[in-house]
């Protein structure tokens, strides 16, 4: 069996994590650590978990770590970066859900997150964990960065027309909206009952620390590509919506483009023509839909992408990495449909 560890496994991703790991067949946690439960059984935290984990919390111990055959990090940011010298030396092989590593400029990471970089020499090793786009760097490598939510619809959803030369990526927006388990468990007024539900709206709009990220990637495919990102709040627990619009410059089959570019991605599903993509269809799944067009044919291309925010959006995207890195089948563990109703 392959020997997992957990790093800070009471957040939203951690227990999404768990769940998926709980019906891997060739998976067993090993460790899960947390320094508030340590000592408490995962099931008393998760009762969904009851008869699938006989394992308590433990505090963090590099030794331990260190005899599994993959470390996933679990925890807020900055907290991997303080820890992942001595995994790396030591030979782990990591998947960290959080940022730490996903933004190679070490001054823009610090400027968004606000917090002075701890291991700024293990960025340029990290290979960020999209596997749509970074397969066989994935199966090689030590670090995962795994990509953020909104960054994974959005990348999906621009990468064929990217890669076909077909748009202007100078001036790309995304509007996207997420539901409010993207920011975490914690207690936080915003994230209330009350303040949430029956409500929508924007925030970030000046500025939201995912842009970077995306624009690193999309750079990478075209070094002019620019992006304005608006993020929204969904009064709903989980789930993200992504329409992205970009000026076109050449006549392409859109349908056709993206139907050839993601024919043997085992998660992500291009919609017929004309069928637009639904967040419920992607619930718990580690699916992402797309839709395209080219609304009245004035060409203006309009790209509508659905994931799970927890799911391809964090930890299902993270097992999807691990199951690469490894050997395995790419779809081990992951192949559940969504939740309807």
């Amino acid at each position: 069996m392959i020997k997992v560890g957990i790093v800070g496994g009471t957040g939203y991703t951690g227990v999404e994590l768990l769940r998926f790991l709980a019906q891997h067949p060739q998976v067993e946690v090993s460790v899960i650590t947390s320094r508030g439960e340590a000592g408490r059984a995962v099931a008393d935290l998760y009762p969904n978990l009851r008869g699938h984990y006989d394992l308590a919390f433990s505090e963090p111990d590099v030794g331990s770590l260190l005899k599994c055959d993959i470390v996933f990090f679990a925890t807020p940011h900055g907290v991997a970066q303080s820890m992942m010298k001595p995994l790396i030396e030591g030979g782990a092989r990591v998947i960290d859900l959080s940022a730490d590593f996903r933004i190679r400029d070490i001054e823009t990471w610090e400027h968004w997150y606000g917090q002075k970089h701890a291991c700024p020499d293990l960025v340029e090793q990290a290979v960020y964990g999209l596997p749509e786009l970074n397969r066989e760097q994935i199966k090689s490598a030590q670090l995962i960065a795994c990509p953020g939510c909104y960054p994974t619809s959005i990348i999906l959803a621009l990468l064929p027309l990217l890669e076909a030369g077909a748009i202007d990526a100078s001036s790309i927006i995304a509007s996207s909206a997420s539901g409010i388990s993207g920011a975490g468990r914690q207690a936080k007024i915003d994230n209330l009952l009350a303040e949430a539900s029956d409500s929508f709206k924007a925030y970030g709009v000046a500025g939201h620390r995912h842009l970077p990220e995306i624009e690193q990637c999309l750079q990478g495919m075209d070094q002019n590509a620019r992006l304005t990102f608006v993020p929204h709040l969904l009064p709903m627990i989980r789930g993200m919506h992504s329409s992205v619009y970009a000026k076109l410059t050449t006549k392409v089959d859109l349908q056709s483009v993206f139907e050839a570019r993601y024919k043997q991605e085992a998660f992500v599903d291009v919609l017929p023509a004309g069928v637009f993509p639904q967040t419920r269809s992607v619930k718990a799944s580690n699916m992402c839909r797309i839709s395209v067009l080219e609304p009245l044919e004035r060409g203006t291309v309009v790209v509508m992408s659905v994931i799970d925010n927890l799911a391809k959006g964090a930890s299902g995207q993270g097992v999807q990495n691990m199951n690469l890195m490894l050997g395995l089948d790419e779809n081990t563990g992951l192949n559940l449909p969504a939740l309807l109703p």
